[in-house]
This record gives structure tokens, sequence and C-alpha cells, in this order.
């Protein structure tokens, strides 16, 4: 663990204490919480982008070809 200081305006020094008592657990360890929950969102989405952008471009037509499904657009079939 590494320690890190940092400067709140006092109200929300305030509120970050009242939610953190709420919880029962540290002003530190509710930053630190929500700071990793950030770090994991934004890992997630550079995966899934990185993901998108691997794939070949698919050509939409009128023609014989069909129109992708809702699930194949968002690719969801991997979130299960």
């Amino acid at each position: 663990m590494k320690n890190v200081t940092i400067t709140l305006d006092e109200e929300v020094a305030a509120w970050a204490r009242v939610h953190a008592a709420r919880q029962d657990m540290s002003v530190s360890r509710m930053i630190g919480r929500m700071l990793e929950q950030r770090m994991r969102e934004s890992a997630e989405y550079e995966e899934s982008m990185r993901r998108f952008l691997a794939r070949k471009p698919v050509k939409v037509s009128r023609g014989r070809a069909r129109y992708p499904t809702r699930e194949e657009l968002h690719d969801r079939s991997r979130l299960r």
C-alpha cells in the first residue's frame, strides 16, 4: 500500500466523511476503492475498444446479405 495526501474542499471532505461512515469505512479506504473501480472500468473499456477495432469491417448491403442482429452489432454474446 502507498500513502497519498490529497487536498479537498471542506464541503467535499465533509461529504466524504459522512459517506464513508455510512459504509463503515475510512475516507482513505473509500477513496481507494472508488479509484480502483474507475481503474478497472477504464481497463475494461480499453480492452473492449481494442477487440472492436481488431475486427474486420463488415459491408452491409440491401442485396442478398442479411443485416446483422442487435446481438451481433453490440457483441453482447461475450458478456455471458
